[in-house]
């Protein structure tokens, strides 16, 4: 125990809090709350979404880390360990094609980034016809599946750079935003109510299909999985890291949002949702920049941080998934040869050419769309209905772990209790579900066409991929 205690290889708890803050949290995820929910009335929602989803989920995502502490390939390890290789195929297939829809907003966001880096705004960009944006987009994202394939690394040491800038420019803008009345009283601000009614949201269609927007925002801590046993006395001091961050993403959720409600009107948001839910970070740091007498200093920061983020991002959402679901041990049994071809250069080349044509129809397919603003609208809540299906292989993996837990050794456990166990398990499956279904749902007729027909493709190749291998495997032995 004392060597333990004193490895310094070992971390502390705070450390891995901080890791996995920064790994979950975006000023995105603060702008998309303010603009869905009408301003402050989001507070409410965050709170039950911490507490009964978020801390659940975290204390989950230990416990499997834990159990499966030398497992390499994240969700798709536990659910082998625990359900089967095939189901591992699955699980592997899902948090591949959930990286289809986020393949196409990443050139999408990229561009938007360097309309404002430029120009200061996006008054040309988006006036531009719709087909037009969308064929630069084709070409950005045809450029970065090249440079994937040709195995350039770059662009991903920048990944961390931007990530790290963005998650800093974020603090500050809460820190100054707050501050701001301070330095320059005279500026314009709004007043925020504290009551009740500014804090409760309102209980209709608008609000249950949009929760997945806040599912998707504090997804994806399984990321920190790896790190489980490399935190000093894991089973005292995760649960302690995980509660942390719950309660360091909470107060940056409603303190962002408070930021925000002194900047703009929730009834002039609504009015220009597509505008806000686009441009609404930006604005809100060409604002700050106003607010402090240094123009768009802010915002022009931001938006190449931004312009460096989005591009590094997609290449790797090219890559990595691609890596992980072709590299896998389940690719050999369930995927046709032809896909596992890698060029010279380690890419899987046939597998980038499947990228291409599934998120290269999709951004061809929002050339339909009326204008730039409208595709990056729908591109949010297509993310906010595909992304978090992955978290449902998280939970399914936990309630299967739980069912064989005399199979395992682990050096933590969520809870002793077998039935709060399954409870956490299935509530949070139930709440991701239910989310991804309700968020389809979109009373522009064509957006509602895509939020459907899109994972229906993605589910569809990934069952027909396995019939396909077994029939060369029965051609072979023939």
């Amino acid at each position: 125990m004392v060597e333990s205690q004193s490895n310094p290889k070992k971390m502390m708890w705070t450390t891995l809090a901080m890791m996995a803050f920064s790994t979950v949290w975006g000023f995105g995820n603060v702008v998309n709350g303010f603009v869905y929910f009408d301003g402050t009335k989001v507070t409410f929602s965050w709170i039950i979404m911490f507490l009964l989803y978020f801390v659940p989920y975290a204390l989950m995502v230990g416990e499997l880390g834990a159990t499966f502490k030398n497992a390499e390939g994240g969700v798709s390890s536990w659910v082998e360990a625990t359900m089967g290789a095939k189901w591992a195929y699955y699980a592997g297939w899902t948090y591949w094609a959930c990286h289809i829809v986020y393949i196409s907003s990443k050139g999408t966001g990229g561009l938007r980034a360097m309309a404002w880096g430029i120009l200061g705004n996006t008054l040309w960009y988006d006036s531009l016809p719709t087909a037009w944006t969308q064929f630069a987009t084709l070409v950005v994202f045809l450029f970065f599946c090249w440079v994937t394939s040709r195995g350039i690394q770059v662009l991903k040491g920048l990944a961390t750079v931007a990530g790290t800038s963005m998650f800093i420019m974020s603090i500050l803008f809460i820190i100054m935003m707050f501050t701001a009345p301070a330095i320059n009283p005279h500026a314009n601000y709004y007043s925020i109510n504290f009551n009740w009614k500014s804090l409760m949201p309102t209980f209709n269609i608008k609000y249950l299909t949009s929760l997945s927007i806040l599912v998707f925002a504090v997804g994806g801590c399984e990321k920190i999985s790896p790190y489980v046993n490399k935190v000093k006395n894991p089973s005292k001091n995760f649960p302690k890291a995980m509660m942390a961050l719950a309660i360091m993403v909470m107060i940056s959720a409603i303190l962002g949002t408070f930021a925000m409600a002194l900047m703009f009107d929730p009834q002039i948001v609504n009015k220009n949702l597509n505008e806000y839910i686009s441009n609404g970070p930006y604005m809100a740091f060409q604002r700050l920049g106003e607010y402090y007498h240094v123009g768009g200093l802010f915002m022009y920061i931001y938006s190449w941080c931004n312009v460096i983020g989005q591009f590094s991002t997609l290449v790797i959402s090219i890559d990595a998934p691609l890596r992980m679901l072709l590299g896998s041990k389940q690719a050999k049994e369930f995927i046709p040869k032809k896909l596992l071809k890698v060029n010279k250069h380690g890419a899987y080349i046939n597998g980038i050419w499947m990228v291409v044509i599934l998120s290269g129809s999709l951004i061809a397919a929002q050339a339909l769309l009326p204008d730039a603003q409208s595709v990056m609208a729908q591109l949010v809540k297509l993310n906010s209905t595909t992304m978090p299906m992955r978290y449902l292989w998280v939970f399914a993996a936990y309630i299967a772990l739980r069912k064989q837990q005399a199979k395992f050794e682990t050096s933590y456990q969520m809870t002793k209790s077998q039935p709060l166990a399954y409870t956490a398990g299935v509530w949070c499956f139930g709440i991701t579900a239910a989310c991804c279904i309700f968020g389809i749902y979109s009373p522009d007729s064509f957006t509602l066409f895509l939020n459907i027909i899109t994972p229906i493709i993605l589910v569809a190749l990934g069952l027909i991929l396995p019939a396909i291998k077994k029939h060369e495997d029965v051609a072979i032995l023939d």
